[in-house]
């Protein structure tokens, strides 16, 4: 595999790099692991405080890894000086990407606590949406490291981010389109179409990484 030759011969900067990437793939499967475990829970209003906290912790601790890595980073792109022209494409990047560890962090969160009382028939359906969702942010995430490691890569990795995006909107809005067909009351159906959104809406902010990656590679070309 190629090194990462955008910081030349850095190789605590390609380390800090590769690790908060690493940080983000586990966070997808953290999330997609615990959004899983609560579907197949057929009583999932009767998970214990104590059992909310430490499904929380591995998730909080991932988000905090992230939070400090890209930290690091940016302390060092000033404090040495390293690739002045791109230093500000670079930061974008890593804040972008990062930002996705948080909305992981937010919509489970918001599944264990609110924990929201989804019909058997359309778990399947949620299921899918959280598997694509992380398909996804995983192809940002390899989209991300080709912008370091190989700069002709990122195109075939953005397209796959993108195919990713359509297939969750395709997902999310037949899943819409069933519940609010069904006997649910209002409010039910109300709750349920706001954790759609908020599963979508990961998959949406993977794109906007995928968008900006393509004007860096182009920047980063001339």
């Amino acid at each position: 595999m190629a090194t990462l030759t955008l910081f030349g011969k850095s190789k605590a900067m390609e380390r800090q790099i590769d690790d908060l990437f690493d940080t983000i793939s586990e966070g997808g499967m953290l999330f997609e692991n615990g959004v899983t475990s609560f579907l197949n829970n057929p009583m999932p209003q009767k998970v214990t405080q104590e059992e909310i906290d430490a499904k929380m912790s591995k998730m909080r601790k991932v988000e905090s890894e992230g939070r400090h890595l890209r930290r690091s980073i940016e302390s060092d792109l000033y404090t040495e000086m390293l690739i002045p022209d791109l230093r500000g494409d670079v930061l974008s990047l890593l804040e972008d990407t990062n930002y996705i560890l948080s909305q992981f962090e937010d919509c489970y969160l918001a599944f264990i606590l609110e924990r929201p009382d989804i019909p058997k028939q359309y778990r399947g359906q949620y299921q899918e949406l959280t598997a694509t969702v992380v398909r996804s942010v995983d192809s940002a995430v390899s989209a991300s490291r080709a912008f370091f490691r190989d700069i002709s890569a990122v195109r075939d990795h953005t397209h796959k981010v993108r195919f990713f995006e359509d297939e969750a909107d395709t997902v999310a809005m037949k899943l819409k389109r069933d519940i609010f067909n069904s006997s649910l009351s209002l409010d039910e159906k109300t709750h349920l179409r706001d954790f759609v959104d908020k599963l979508d809406s990961i998959a949406d902010e993977a794109e906007e990484v995928a968008d900006w990656l393509a004007i860096y590679s182009i920047k980063r070309s001339m």
